[in-house]
């Protein structure tokens, strides 16, 4: 077994952490001096202060400074071990340092490094660490000398991992390093990781690599947890093989050298019996055996099982049933391992459990039982207000530790992406009150299935974690991508370019935020050449990544998600090319181009990676902001060529998952938008049809298999000419399916549905469709299966009619204008490669066909100024190959 240094357990504090009190920096330590005698506490001053991270509680600079030696002198005290000695020597040799020679006492000549020395800082002028918590730890720079004191080993460590980013890099000795007086500590007792989440477990290599990361950024808990090691749950009872177990033990062995605790976790719960001694002794047997491979910190998550089925029927007995009864069982079961496991094992920490009702503060007969029943040194996880909780507060930390009535360690599901597959969720720790670690006893976040790509949320998270009152989310994010791209600015730029499109949560809902606003700034300057640049940048991006990013981990973890950016740069790039085409002028360019996005769009979603299961999981990158790009250029060049386009939804509800408001509208029965929560009063689904048109029926559906009751229960479709003045169409009550018809001759552009009273469900919308009237088509040849006459000028150019056959002699395709106007100009669009020949006649008030120009290519526009008519048709010619017209558009 690996020696374990002596110190000041986190986890021991946070046992302290009982029903009267909370771990804060004492008073003495906040006003500890933490630089010169005569300066205020708690500041971070200076122009040339070195970036640190986590951020430190106190940090000044000084006016003297020391220089790199050829040989330093490396003098150990009582809060010294190995772990932090290896890091001072490994930075100083990054610094120059040729000779580094270990003593008890300061060398005669050169640089001296005290670590663990309290004592050597009163040459400094330095106020110590024993005011400080555990973890804490001062760190000096100046009077010829640096200076590493933690309050016990473990802030020595963190003072090395200090040291580490203040001094150079260079390959010879005489590097001058500004003087600096560093006075820290951590803002609650645990800060780490949680593995915790659903799906393909992360491999031995990734999780010791996760240890290193943890040492490197002062988190100090790792918890195993995955929900897929058989032998945490359905096969908890059973011994592991040697080989796994001995994978363990080097965790435990790692965690060690890096200052973190590895903390076991078993989850019992599916086929326990919480009466039974046989199952309470195999409970204690697994970690005994854990424990004679050196784990000390023990936790029993009883999290996503039910409590409404006993697993045996003397549970039954014992309790009866209910919440109450599922409360009582636990901590009977717990108290006993507390009792026979950890109290009997010196040196084991504090027993952490996560109770079934982990999300919430409500007051239930299930939390009072643990509450007054529950050992009150036992750790309670708690994941906020919700299972993934956008916003965690001071006031429901307080609450929950009422409720419970132990101390709360948060078990944050952030950054897991196991209910979102598809995505990476590379944004910074945010929606989390300042003040809040100071409620608790600690805070865990459970990572992605990615355990590299992982790295940039968890850098925020440990950031806030030790300092939140300094904690600055975006500031932090920054930070983070600086350190992961190796400081290099080309591979930060890129990183931050690819984590940018990646950024989204449930914690924040800003969708790639730099991007989003390259592409508003671009739709009001008309910036074309500022945005080239960035789409091009953004394109580029993984292939600088793939050749530069330090952290190869990161490659593979990104690997599908790398390639879609990729190809929706080149899909985006291609959208901006061809709106400045539309808006030059140049239309049969600008039309080539848009034939091209639907195969780019194609290429774009088809990258998928394996899931655990075998799947293939389709990858998303930037939703809503680079498909979004896609479809405002689409309309963008439509109207340019006066085309409607095809109709666009919004709403005022939040959505779920990618079921955006867009599947409403396509067409395919089986998709459907669906809201994030339940409409309340004056909530609105709206469809607008792109120009005020006349209108036929209307279809509604709503719900879905599996979800009956989610759709408006109450409501009104309404319509309206300018989105501002509404006319009610029909009220609708308890039916998931609405039709209705506007009067005849009505101008429509906008329908809604509005819910006109609050509910408890959410809301599903199959499909929302609007009849168009007018713009009949006519004549043939008529259209091949899956085609039809009527796509020709359906204000869609994404919809084709495809002839079935090539023309025969006489045969024409006609579009009705409803009554006779004047027309200035006709255009037609073909499929690329269309071959068709025809004649373009207007039909004047006096009944006759007039030709004003003939198709040529792919697009044809010609000139129809001063003429009145009320049809247009394409008078095909002989020898024509079969017809493909996306849209004949008359202006």
């Amino acid at each position: 077994m690996t020696p374990r240094p002596p110190r000041l357990t986190a986890l021991g504090a946070a046992a302290s952490l009982l029903v009267g009190g909370l771990l804060t920096a004492t008073p003495a330590a906040q006003a500890a001096d933490g630089g010169r005698p005569d300066a205020p506490g708690n500041a971070v001053t200076g122009q040339s202060t070195p970036a640190i991270t986590p951020t430190p509680q106190s940090v000044r600079t000084r006016s003297d400074r020391v220089t790199i030696s050829p040989s330093v002198t490396l003098v150990t005290g009582d809060t010294s071990d190995e772990p932090s000695v290896k890091v001072v020597e490994a930075a100083l040799r990054r610094a120059g340092a040729q000779r580094i020679v270990r003593s008890d006492r300061a060398g005669g000549s050169g640089l001296t490094v005290h670590v663990g020395v309290s004592a050597a800082l009163a040459d400094q002028h330095i106020e110590g660490p024993d005011a400080l918590p555990a973890d804490g730890y001062v760190l000096g720079v100046g009077a010829d000398r640096i200076v590493l004191a933690g309050r016990d080993t473990t802030g020595t460590y963190y003072a090395a991992q200090t040291l580490r980013q203040i001094l150079p890099r260079q390959n010879h000795p005489g590097a001058e390093v500004d003087g600096l007086a560093v006075r820290d500590w951590p803002g609650t007792a645990l800060r780490g990781v949680i593995e915790g989440f659903y799906g393909t477990p992360w491999s031995h290599e990734a999780r010791l690599d996760q240890l290193d990361y943890y040492g490197e950024h002062k988190m100090n808990i790792y918890v195993y947890s995955p929900k897929d090691d058989a032998y945490l749950r359905e096969k908890w009872r059973d011994q592991y093989p040697a080989e796994q177990l001995a994978q363990i033990k080097e965790l435990t062995d790692r965690a060690v050298q890096r200052h973190v605790e590895f903390t076991y976790a078993l989850s019992p719960g599916l086929s326990v019996c919480y009466s039974s001694d046989t199952d309470a002794k195999a409970l204690v047997d697994k970690f005994q055996a854990i424990w004679d491979i050196g784990v000390r910190t023990f936790a029993v998550p009883l999290d996503d099982i039910s409590y409404t089925d006993w697993n045996c029927a003397a549970d039954k007995a014992k309790w009866g049933t209910g919440g109450g009864a599922a409360g009582a069982a636990q901590a009977y079961l717990l108290n006993k391992v507390n009792k026979e496991f950890i109290a009997t094992h010196p040196g084991a920490q504090p027993l952490q459990m996560v109770p079934t009702e982990y999300y919430n503060v409500s007051a239930t007969a299930y939390k009072k039982a643990l509450a007054e029943q529950l050992d009150p040194n036992v750790l309670v996880e708690w994941t906020g207000v919700g299972v993934i909780a956008p916003t965690m507060t001071v006031a429901q930390a307080k609450a929950a530790r009422t409720v419970f009535n132990h101390p709360i360690l948060t078990w944050d599901n952030y950054p897991v992406n196991d209910y979102v597959t598809n995505r990476l969720l590379l944004g910074p720790f945010n929606g989390r009150e300042k003040g809040l670690p100071g409620e608790l006893a600690g805070i865990t976040a459970n990572p992605m299935i990615q355990p590299y790509a992982s790295k940039l949320s968890l850098y925020t998270v440990a950031d806030y974690s030790w300092n939140d009152a300094a904690y600055d989310e975006r500031g932090s994010w920054l930070r983070g991508l600086n350190e992961y791209a190796g400081g290099d600015a080309r591979t930060e730029k890129a990183l931050r370019a690819f984590a940018d499109i990646n950024y989204s949560s449930a914690l924040n809902k800003q969708e790639a935020p730099d991007l989003a606003g390259e592409f508003a700034r671009y739709w009001q300057s008309g910036d074309a050449d500022r945005l080239t640049s960035v789409l091009r940048d953004l394109g580029n991006a993984p292939g600088r990544l793939r050749s530069s990013l330090p952290d190869r981990g990161f490659i593979d973890d990104s690997g599908p998600w790398l390639d879609a950016t990729e190809s929706w740069a080149t899909a985006t790039r291609t959208a901006l090319r061809m709106v400045e085409a539309a808006r030059a002028g140049k239309g049969a360019q600008a039309w080539e181009l848009r034939q091209q996005l639907p195969a780019l769009v194609a290429e774009a979603k088809s990258f998928t990676y394996t899931g655990l299961d075998g799947h293939k999981v389709p990858v998303i990158v930037g939703n809503g902001v680079l498909d979004g790009f896609l479809d405002k250029a689409t309309a963008e060049h439509d109207r340019i060529i006066g085309v409607s386009g095809r109709p666009t939804a919004s709403t005022s509800l939040g959505t779920y998952q990618t079921n955006t408001v867009a599947r409403m509208l396509d067409g395919d029965d089986s998709t459907y938008f669906w809201s994030d929560g339940a409409p309340a009063a004056g909530d609105q689904v709206t469809v607008d049809l792109g120009r005020v048109r006349e209108i036929g029926g209307i279809t509604l559906a709503m719900a879905k298999p599996g979800s009956t009751g989610d759709y408006l229960h109450d409501g009104v479709l309404e319509y309206s000419a300018d989105g501002q003045t509404w006319q009610q169409l029909t009220a609708f009550s308890g039916k998931p399916d609405v039709t209705a018809t506007v009067p005849a001759g009505t101008k429509v552009r906008y329908v809604r549905a509005r819910a006109t009273a609050g509910q408890t469900n959410w809301l599903v919308v199959r499909e929302f469709a609007i009849e168009k009237e007018g713009g009949a088509v006519a004549g043939g040849p008529p259209a091949a299966a899956g085609s039809a006459l009527r796509a020709a000028a359906d204000g869609d150019l994404g919809t084709v009619y495809r002839a079935a056959r090539a023309p025969e002699a006489g045969e024409a395709l006609e579009l009705g204008l409803g009554s006779a106007r004047s027309v200035g100009s006709v255009t037609v669009l073909q499929s690329a490669g269309s071959e068709a020949l025809a004649d373009i006649q207007l039909r004047g008030t006096d009944g006759i066909w007039r030709t004003v120009g003939a198709l040529d290519g792919p697009y044809t526009r010609v000139n129809a100024t001063g003429r009145t008519a009320d049809a247009v048709r394409l008078a095909w010619r002989a020898g024509s190959a079969a017809p493909q017209i996306a849209e004949l558009v008359v202006g």
